[in-house]
């Protein structure tokens, strides 16, 4: 790179691509001034005061009678964010302007032709290749994925939901959702109790899930098990069923004219409301067992073919040593599975914290009174759901969303940093 910069170089920094162009790249150098244009004249036609508008939320509340149309605080917000996201596309492009005209200035100073545009295109298309291919589709992915993500979060610290919605002015109110949560009764108690049930949910059912996987791994793939292939399609029948048909058919099985309630009566017995309004652990129970029928499979087939290629070799030193069974499963087989399967224990842990299916097919729509909305096997994510879909509760909706996200990821990266899995790269030894 060029220690001694001559105008032109300045020149690109005062104005994108104006260097470029003097010292003889003009196309490229057209583009980038073209960029800088665009940029100012969005700016200076929607630009600034999306920005503005992004911190006030409107000041103007709408009128039906003064027939005053009024500030949309919500479409405000999200054009505020859209004028951040272009402001950092902007620098972006202007620090590669920046790196391009001190190469260009390094080749001029030793004597060498200035590339043309088609040389330059050429290069891109060489050694800049994944660079050029990953461009559009990762401004695509900044628009329509980080944009609404982005969104939710800002909404947790606005006022935005019940009664406050456009058109009436939304307000920032920074940490006041979350001490909502927190200390005021109408919320407290509901975020306290599902959150303690979440946790109990997610540790049990990833448990279940993941041993009893492992455990049919290891009954399918011993030698002395006779027809392992017709017993293995069992649960493979279960896991090809779409999960939501499981979860209505369990549902219509254990409620009170079901089969399970028909066999009871046949006995003598009255009906047994296991998913009734006062079925606490009886449809918390059932919940663990449905999710198991859908989640078991997943694991028994990914551990199954994790077993069909572990190293023998090791067993055999085992046997020779005086080990038996358990001892080899203690301290090769488990160490094995668990070194390669971290991560997706990982996601398994997430997606069970975040089952929204389960018991919003088997109980959705239960609310008791002890509870503010929700019910006592309601997971954060159907508390979520009932406050904001339902009950217009955006704001504290999505304060729950960002709550679940900073739970989860915490306890996600704890587990996998302290893993065999982060530590040693997968390998195990």
């Amino acid at each position: 790179m060029s220690k001694k910069k001559d105008y032109r170089y300045y020149m690109s920094i005062l104005w994108m691509g104006s260097g470029q162009f003097l010292y003889g790249q003009r196309i490229k150098g057209l583009l980038l001034m073209l960029t800088q244009v665009g940029y100012l004249s969005y700016l200076w036609l929607r630009g600034g005061k999306d920005f503005i508008n992004f911190f006030t939320l409107g000041t103007q509340k709408a009128d039906n009678w003064l027939n005053i149309q009024g500030d949309n605080s919500v479409i405000m917000l999200i054009m505020g964010i859209l004028s951040f996201l272009f402001l950092g596309i902007i620098v972006f492009i202007y620090y590669l302007n920046l790196l391009d005209i001190s190469k260009v200035c390094s080749i001029k100073e030793s004597g060498q032709p200035v590339p043309n545009f088609i040389d330059e295109v050429k290069r891109l298309l060489d050694s800049q290749f994944p660079f050029v291919v990953l461009f559009f589709p990762v401004v695509g992915v900044l628009i329509f994925s980080v944009l609404p993500i982005v969104f939710m979060i800002l909404i947790a610290f606005t006022n935005y939901g019940g009664k406050i919605v456009p058109p009436e002015l939304v307000d920032w109110v920074g940490m006041n959702n979350f001490v909502k949560i927190i200390t005021l009764s109408k919320f407290a108690p509901t975020f306290f109790r599902i959150l303690g049930w979440n946790i109990v949910w997610a540790v049990l059912s990833t448990s279940i899930n993941y041993f009893s996987g492992i455990f049919l791994a290891l009954l399918f793939t011993n030698k002395r098990v006779k027809g392992q292939v017709i017993w293995r399609s069992f649960p493979i029948l279960a896991y090809a069923i779409p999960g939501f048909i499981s979860l209505l058919a369990f549902k219509f099985m254990f409620s009170y004219g079901g089969p399970i309630n028909q066999i009871i009566q046949d006995f003598g017995h009255k009906s047994i409301g296991f998913l009734d309004i006062d079925a606490k652990w009886s449809a918390r129970l059932i919940g663990l067992f449905v999710n198991a029928w859908i989640g078991v499979p997943s694991i028994m087939l990914l551990a199954t073919g994790m077993l069909s290629n572990r190293d023998e070799s090791l067993y055999e030193a085992a046997r020779m040593d005086g080990a038996n069974s358990w001892i080899q499963f203690k301290k090769i087989t488990m160490p094995y599975i668990l070194t390669a399967t971290t991560p997706v224990l990982i996601g398994q842990f997430v997606g069970n914290f975040n089952n929204f299916g389960i018991f919003y097919f088997l109980r959705g729509g239960l609310y008791l009174d002890k509870y503010f909305l929700a019910s006592d096997t309601d997971l954060l994510i159907n508390w979520l759901y009932n406050l904001s879909i339902d009950n217009n509760y955006y704001s504290i909706g999505a304060t729950i969303s960002l709550i679940i996200f900073i739970i989860t990821s915490i306890i996600s990266l704890s587990i996998y940093v302290r893993s065999s899995s982060y530590k040693q790269g997968g390998d195990f030894a």
